[in-house]
């Protein structure tokens, strides 16, 4: 199975509603235990982001914050809110499907990951996607060209 394609669907649902296209999924001894897409629009909450929104959802189906052993499929890199919230869950491996060049916390602008402050060390796989910028760029692009309709 390839989780990367599940992250994607989940971004495509958020595209669906005209949320910014991110997705994210987490998986633990190869199985699926939770998905989430950034809903922020929607829920009119700005921490509702598809990185939290998944790690919660993981918290509650394993009954513990500590999300040590899993796996976290996310289509765009962080910002820093979720890469802290990555690296205070424990999660073990983070598999990234684009850079985020305008809030990218795992490299691209900053790496918070890197800091020895979380006590623990989050292994950190880019996994460089097309598909993930593609649904990024068609997402701007269409936004950008209903504004100026719009503005009309």
């Amino acid at each position: 199975m390839n989780f990367m394609d599940l992250a994607l669907a989940e971004a495509q649902k958020a595209y669906d509603l005209d949320e910014v296209p991110v997705g994210a999924v987490i998986v633990k001894d190869g199985e699926v235990i939770a998905k989430a897409y950034n809903m922020k629009e929607t829920k009119k909450i700005s921490t509702a982001h598809a990185e939290i929104l998944a790690i919660e959802e993981a918290s509650r189906a394993i009954g513990n914050w500590r999300l040590n052993g899993c796996d976290m499929y996310v289509t765009l890199e962080p910002c820093a809110m979720c890469a802290a919230a990555i690296a205070h869950s424990r999660i073990s491996n983070l598999y990234i499907g684009t850079f985020n060049i305008d809030m990218g916390a795992c490299g691209t602008i900053l790496n918070i990951l890197d800091y020895n402050i979380f006590n623990h060390k989050i292994n950190t796989i880019w996994c460089y996607d097309n598909r993930c910028s593609d649904i990024l760029t068609s997402f701007f692009k269409n936004r950008r060209k209903n504004n100026k309709i719009e503005r009309s």
